[in-house]
């Protein structure tokens, strides 16, 4: 054994033996309990930072322990491939997207293997490549034969000047992020999947996941957004269509004073056509062009609007109100209308005031401080019932019912619920994409391609420009083709898909990943299936999660998924930080993974950033933390080697012959016995490394016995190889070196995990305190099984205790076994 911990060797030499053998593949066994283990695969921007660092390490220790455990472990990785950055690249620097991402999965797949990951690269999956993204349009078209894909006109971000669309992202201040000329609205017709008609089961089955944080499950429901209430038609005058509203409070039906319209809702052109109000509707809809769905949702948004010209009817009292179109109302969430009862919405009550509206309360809250006569603000508060008709003195919550069933009695309306959630706009007028495999002829409409002709590849006779709808239409081979129903000419959808898709049926793909016959086989997804732990950042806890939830809920509705739920359990993992900053190249202050790994070793970065801080917090980013850890490798590596000439040669034995040697078993067990719990049960890897830092102290303690009769060589072996199996997870390198020194066969992945022995960590005695009035006077130590009674007269019989205590008046004694005795008295 040499005797200088020289990491780099170390380290090369075991990432080439782990690429050599298959020790990392993962099989079915159905005599082994499985766990599927996950980390959110990442986008190959071609370099790691310090947040994939964290993440991958988490899911490795976690890997690695679960392995030595005796489970089979699944733990797969791959690429989330396509994406605006790649074509961004192809624009700028006259690259072709699939050579910008291949070569950096390439580049991050070697920076992967510098930090000893347990990957099974033979299931690695990348999402731009034909091999996958056959499965992705097979699912598309499974969506569509089952009624829940669709396409429809939407509204995009248009640049005039670059002529092409942009991503929500692309626009900055309301202008185009690469010309700066002002975004405008263009009408495109785009394909939609009804995630709606999900709606409640995603819902009501977040109470199966109790593996998943609260914070997670509490984003998912507001997302999705279920409110329970009323749709109610109302008339419009001198117009044959009824104008439908939901609203949660149909208690105050009767406090209408105007309707609102989106500007886009469909009955607003209608409505103003060959009228004085056309042209100021027009102006109107045209400078909203400008303003995001989330700039006019926002609380400090000011409320605008103008009247179109026409009435409502109230059909509970009859009462004619204006209609008007509104920046605040959005279509794309309930009916595109609202009601507005500004006594009791603070929106509609500021709007009411500023186009001078009439304000009616219709519930008395009985508060002194509300003057109900000269409102200066908005209340929402529950009471009795007001200028309501025959509903007047009814509790609000009562008449809330009441007019809900009128409602539906007389037939201009239904209960319901109502969902924030909207249908998910697929679409992407891009390139690197997966191709929809729509296609469309005259005869026949919107036809799936057949599953035998897919994948629908990429074509590569394409123009990157910049400007236009899609690449896609440059191509000269790609649009024109047969119909697959009549075989009548026919045109491609030039649209590619949402990347959301790509990552929304991975962790399926990795269950049987090089499958070319279907996208996995139900055999082996019904073993592997579910995720038992999957791992990334709280960013991603809305859209990706819920995306996922509703595919496999999907797949499987239709046989495919064996589960309704994809993930069992989920840590969000937080950011990691530099002087309180997150790292960023614009503030300059990241740290590259590849420097550290340079300098200090991979087990040392994998070690600190699981030590800074447990995985759920952020952590900041330290120097000297770092420099802390390797330190601490060194120490280990240096002990063993100066305990060598003792150690070499000897068998191993647990047995404890002396009091230096129950010391040293008490640590090593109650080490054993932390670190496991730590990692399995609560994910503390931080105090997991803290505890084997102590133990390494109890190692150097025990050095003082060499040379006496409290010296076992046998038990300090014992002691060390324990050692090196408690901190493989962590340092699976350094820990692989020393395993194969102290000559363990084969891996120590495949070593087995230390049991405790719960003998060892039972203390004869312990150590008390003794209190005078709650202060300590003195230290005593007793025997650790003595009753509340015995120790109470143990310690009232010794020397110290009546030095105390005698003469005093006692008021009461205090006795708490193991702990503390403590003696109340008077004066």
């Amino acid at each position: 054994m040499k005797d200088k911990y020289n990491f780099s060797e170390i380290e090369k030499r075991w990432q080439d033996k782990w690429a050599a053998s298959d020790v990392y593949k993962a099989e079915v066994d159905d005599c082994k309990e499985k766990y599927y283990l996950l980390e959110m695969f990442p986008y190959p921007s071609g370099k790691l930072h310090m947040g994939h660092v964290r993440n991958y390490s988490i899911g490795d220790v976690l890997a690695r322990y679960l392995k030595m455990n005796g489970k089979n472990v699944l733990h797969p990785m791959g690429w989330d491939a396509f994406g605006l950055p790649a074509e961004n690249a192809a624009i700028k620097n006259g690259i072709h997207p699939d050579s910008w991402t291949t070569d950096n999965m390439a580049e991050m797949k070697a920076q992967l293997n510098t930090l000893g990951l347990s990957y099974d690269w033979d299931r690695e999956v990348a999402t731009c490549k034909p091999d996958y993204y056959k499965w992705t349009q097979w699912i598309f078209t499974q969506f569509f034969k089952h009624g829940l894909a669709y396409k429809k006109k939407n509204p995009v971000n248009w640049c005039p000047s670059c002529e092409t669309v942009l991503a929500n992202e692309q626009v900055v201040d309301g202008a185009c992020e690469r010309c700066g000329t002002p975004v405008g609205k263009k009408d495109l017709s785009q394909w939609y999947l009804k995630i709606t008609d999900y709606a409640d089961r995603l819902l009501t089955d977040m109470d199966e996941l109790d593996g998943w944080p609260t914070k997670v499950k509490t984003m998912q429901k507001n997302w999705i957004g279920k409110s329970t209430g009323a749709e109610v038609d109302f008339d419009i005058d001198g117009y044959d269509e009824k104008l439908r509203i939901f609203t949660t409070r149909p208690d105050t039906l009767f406090g209408v004073t105007y309707m609102v319209l989106a500007p886009e809702h469909p009955f607003v052109e209608s409505l103003v056509a060959g009228t004085e109000y056309a042209a100021q509707v027009k102006e109107f809809k045209d400078k909203l062009q400008y303003l995001s769905d989330i700039d006019r949702n926002s609380n400090t948004l000011e409320k605008e609007g103008v009247f179109i010209g026409r009435y409502a009817i109230n059909p509970l009292n009859g009462a004619s109100v204006p209609i008007y179109i509104a920046n605040y109302v959005l279509m794309d969430y309930g009916t595109g209308a609202i009601m507005a009862v500004p006594a009791h919405d603070q929106r509609d009550f500021d709007f009411a005031k500023k186009y001078d509206i009439d304000i009616i309360p219709v519930v008395d809250p009985a508060n002194a401080d509300i003057d109900l006569e000269n409102l200066t603000e908005a209340f929402v508060a529950t009471g009795t019932m007001i200028h309501s008709g025959e509903f007047n003195g009814l509790d609000s919550a009562v008449a809330k019912e009441k007019i809900s069933e009128y409602v539906k009695e007389k037939g201009f309306g239904e209960k319901t619920d109502n969902f924030r959630l909207r249908d998910w706009l697929i679409s992407r007028q891009r390139y690197w994409g997966t191709p929809i495999p729509m296609i469309y002829c005259e005869k026949c409409g919107w036809v799936a391609e057949k599953d035998e002709n897919l994948p629908v590849l990429l074509p590569t006779d394409v123009e990157f420009t910049g400007k236009g709808e899609s690449p896609l239409t440059t191509s000269k081979t790609f649009r024109e083709t047969t119909c697959p129903n009549c075989g009548g000419k026919a045109e491609r959808e030039i649209d590619t898909m949402d990347t959301f898709l790509d990552s929304s049926w991975y962790f399926l793909r990795y269950t049987d990943a090089r499958n070319d016959e279907e996208a996995f086989s139900k055999d082996k997804a019904k073993y592997w299936m579910n995720v038992d732990q999957y791992i990334g950042g709280v960013e991603h806890a809305i859209l990706h999660l819920l995306y996922a939830r509703f595919f496999n809920k999907f797949l499987y509705d239709i046989g495919y998924a064996p589960t309704s739920e994809p993930f069992k359990n989920l840590l969000t993992q937080g950011m990691v930080l530099k002087d309180g900053t997150k790292m960023s190249k614009s503030v300059g202050n990241v740290v590259s993974p590849e420097e550290i790994i340079n300098k200090y070793g991979a087990d040392t970065a994998r070690l600190f950033i699981l030590f800074a801080a447990p995985p759920e917090k952020e952590l900041d980013w330290s120097d000297d933390g770092v420099a802390g850890s390797f330190k601490f490798l060194s120490r280990v590596w240096r002990f063993i080697f100066d305990m060598w000439q003792y150690i070499d040669g000897i068998k191993s034995d647990a047995t404890v012959k002396s009091d230096a040697d129950k010391k040293l078993a008490f640590a090593l067990n109650q080490t054993i016995k932390k670190v496991s719990g730590d990692i399995e049960k609560r994910f503390n890897f931080n105090t997991a490394i803290s505890s084997i830092m102590e133990l390494v102290n109890a190692l150097y303690k025990y050095k003082d016995a060499i040379g006496t009769d409290q010296f076992n060589p046998a038990l300090l072996r014992d002691a060390i190889e324990k050692l090196v199996l408690l901190l493989a997870p962590f340092a699976p390198h350094l820990c692989e070196e020393l395993y194969a020194e102290l000559g363990g066969e084969g891996f120590v992945y495949n070593a087995q995990w230390p049991e405790y022995d719960e003998n060892a960590i039972k203390n004869d005695s312990v150590e008390i305190v003794l209190q005078i009035n709650g202060k300590v006077k003195e230290k005593i130590t007793v025997d650790a099984d003595l009753s509340r009674d015995d120790l109470l007269a143990y310690v009232e019989s010794i020397d110290a205790t009546k030095a105390l205590i005698d003469g005093k008046e006692i008021v009461k004694k205090i006795a708490v076994p193991g702990r503390l005795v403590n003696f109340v008295i008077k004066g």
